[in-house]
C-alpha cells in the first residue's frame, strides 16, 4: 500500500523510510534475517516471529515500513486484516475503523535518532490518505515498557483499556485520534 521511499531527518542526516514488501521479504535473505533478528531480540515486547509468521504479518499489513536496512521497523494493520492477535481482537470488538500498530521497534544502536517518530509520521500520513483517524496499539504494563509508554504519550496516545493476556503479560491499550488531512 505504501509508496516509497520516504525521508525523515535525524540529527545527523536524512534517513530513508522504505516499504517492506512480501516479495522483498521472500527474495532477500539478508532482509528476512535482519527483520527476524530485530523482532526476536525484542520478543518480550513484540512477541516472537518465525519466518512464516513474519511473512504473514508483512503480507497482511496495512503498512510495513523500515528505516535503513533494518534500523527500525513498523507493522500496522487496519480493522479488516485477517489477523487473530488477542490485542488486535480487543480493538476490533470496540471500534469500527482503526489502524492497529502491531509492532514498532528500533535497533539499540539506532535509538535516539527519531527513527520511530519518522515511522509514525509515515503511518499517520498513510492513515489519513486511507480515510482513517484512529491509531491504536498496546504497551506492556507488566513486564513494564516505560520507554514505549513515554514515546506513545509524547505522540498523543491516551489509555483506553487494559488486559491480562494468556501469556501472563498485562498490557495497556492506547489510542491516538488524528485530525483528517485537509
Amino acid at each position: 500500500m505504501v509508496r516509497g521511499p520516504f525521508s525523515c531527518e535525524d540529527e545527523n542526516n536524512a534517513v530513508t523510510i522504505e516499504p517492506v514488501t512480501l516479495a522483498d521479504y521472500r527474495s532477500d535473505a539478508r532482509l528476512r534475517e535482519s527483520l527476524l533478528a530485530l523482532n526476536n531480540a525484542h520478543a518480550v515486547e513484540l512477541s516472537f516471529a518465525d519466518e512464516a509468521h513474519m511473512a504473514m504479518l508483512v503480507e497482511r499489513a496495512f503498512l510495513a515500513v523500515r528505516v535503513g536496512h533494518v534500523d527500525a521497523l513498523l507493522l500496522a494493520f487496519d480493522q479488516d486484516a485477517a489477523y487473530d492477535s488477542p490485542n488486535f481482537r480487543w480493538f476490533r470488538e470496540r471500534y469500527a475503523r482503526f489502524i492497529y500498530v502491531d509492532r514498532v521497534v528500533t535497533a539499540p544502536a539506532a535509538r535516539g535518532r527519531g527513527l520511530a517518530r519518522g515511522l509514525y509520521a509515515q503511518l499517520f500520513e498513510a492513515m489519513r490518505a486511507a480515510g482513517h483517524s484512529r491509531v491504536v496499539c498496546e504497551v506492556n504494563r507488566d513486564p513494564p515498557n516505560p520507554a514505549s509508554e513515554a514515546f506513545h504519550h509524547a505522540l498523543g496516545f491516551a489509555p483506553v483499556g487494559q488486559a491480562l493476556l494468556g501469556n501472563g503479560k498485562t498490557v495497556t491499550y492506547l489510542q491516538c485520534i488524528a485530525a483528517p488531512s485537509t
